[in-house]
């Protein structure tokens, strides 16, 4: 069978600009150095020389992989891993530096709210226009413009300047004539966050509708782990613009958070702390219910994870977990509050250990992540954060085999903040 589309070798260059600052000294530099700390209107900086300099930054590196017909294709990726790049130079929005790209068939993307619609137009002759953009006749998208008009739910606006359309609104009635105009090949990006949750389970049913009975193929970037995995039947890894691999999605849903993950083990420091934050987070701790390390716990079990942090003044700190499935899901979000949440309460310069208890049986069999943080919810503010500290593993004792062969087992999908869950926190040192 012949690929619908062939990259053979692909790389996209970009040339970033830096500026720098060349210092000289005069007198009055010496001077206002010299005084600077009773008369602080001196500014030393002044005389600088601008020196501009240039970077060259490969967005993707040498990609090569082939898309099937009737493939759904999920695209996943750190920020900055080069997926929106691939997608635009697949839409020949943007070429490539090198390499060679084959394509079999119609494509219609869908990349950024509002791409490729003129917003001093309707939303009826937007339908029009991009209709002829992919090549259809005016005929052609007559017959399709009731199912357009009724799938994108825009009839009272339909006749409205879409400049003054919401982001919704934009990305309802782009998604749905991109679906409906009978492009072989359906490229789409995170765009349809911007929907609201039911109309993105429209889309995602729309998606693998015309996967599976019209035999087109569909390239989806996300960041949500649960909609590559539900869509897609192959994954594309990508990391600093090369490709880990085009194979089974969980396989490279695996590799995308594992790969992510800064301490697979269950003693957690940072590399380099944070003290010039207010508040930073020194070490953390993965205990058993014995009080040893571990990184294995049976359902049963009990998961006590210890943070241990630092505050420089007299202030308001939350201490916080977040924990993760290797889907990609947060099942449970839970807060050490010392204090009260509108911040009447406040703890004192020092260095104090928190500890969050997971109760048994609260955690389905599967592989989990920690992020830890410390914020400040009146006002909204971050003091210091890590991602990935943790990866731990529940087993289910009922279920071992099932363990074994990697099977996804069906977890809570929802976030729960469980103010009863056992926490406690305690000064250690002043």
């Amino acid at each position: 069978m012949q690929p619908v589309i062939k990259v053979e070798n692909l790389s996209k260059k970009f040339i970033i600009g830096h500026e720098s600052k060349e210092r000289y000294t005069t007198l009055r530099d010496q001077i206002a150095n010299k005084t600077k700390k009773i008369f602080s209107f001196f500014n030393g900086s002044k005389g600088n020389k601008t020196i501009h300099t240039t970077e060259e930054f490969w967005a993707l590196k040498d990609l090569s992989f082939e898309v099937n017909q009737g493939d759904r294709i999920g695209i996943i990726g750190r920020n900055g891993a080069g997926k929106s790049t691939l997608l635009k130079i697949l839409s020949r929005i943007t070429e490539p530096s090198s390499g060679k790209i084959t394509i079999n068939g119609r494509v219609a993307s869908l990349l950024e709210v509002g791409t490729g619609f003129h917003p001093e137009l309707t939303g009826r002759e937007n339908i029009y226009l991009n209709g002829a953009i992919l090549g259809m006749s005016r005929a052609m998208i007559t017959k399709k413009f009731d199912e357009i008009v009724a799938f994108a739910e825009v009839e009272k606006f339909l006749d409205t300047p879409v400049k003054r359309y919401s982001s919704g609104m934009y990305v309802r009635l782009a998604f749905a004539v991109a679906a409906h105009l009978d492009p072989e090949i359906l490229i789409v990006d995170e765009v349809l966050a911007v929907g609201d949750t039911q109309f993105q389970k429209k889309c995602l049913g729309k998606m693998e509708d015309v996967s599976k009975n019209e035999g087109r193929t569909v390239l989806l970037v996300s960041h949500s782990m649960t909609t590559v995995q539900s869509l897609s039947t192959k994954a594309i890894f990508l990391d600093n613009g090369k490709s880990i691999g085009c194979e089974g999605v969980y396989t490279s849903v695996q590799k995308y958070l594992y790969g992510q993950s800064g301490n697979s083990y269950s003693f957690f420091k940072p590399k380099l702390i944070n003290k010039k934050s207010e508040a930073y987070i020194v070490e953390a701790n993965l205990l058993d219910k014995a009080g040893q390390l571990s990184q294995n716990y049976f359902t049963y079990e009990p998961i006590t994870i210890q943070v241990k942090w630092c505050n420089t003044k007299f202030m308001t700190v939350i201490p916080n977990i977040m924990v993760v499935n290797n889907q990609g899901v947060t099942v449970m979000v839970a807060t050490d509050a010392p204090i009260d949440f509108d911040g009447s309460k406040k703890a004192f310069p020092g260095t104090y250990l928190s500890t969050f208890v997971i109760p048994a049986n609260l955690l389905n069999g599967n592989d989990y992540f920690v992020h830890l943080a410390l914020d400040n919810h009146s006002p909204n503010i971050c003091y210091d954060s890590y991602l990935d500290c943790f990866k731990f593993s529940v087993i289910d004792p009922m279920d071992e085999k099932c363990i074994a062969r990697g099977a996804i087992k069906t977890v809570r999908e929802d976030a729960v903040l469980w103010p009863a869950l056992e926490c406690s926190f305690m000064l250690v040192k002043e």
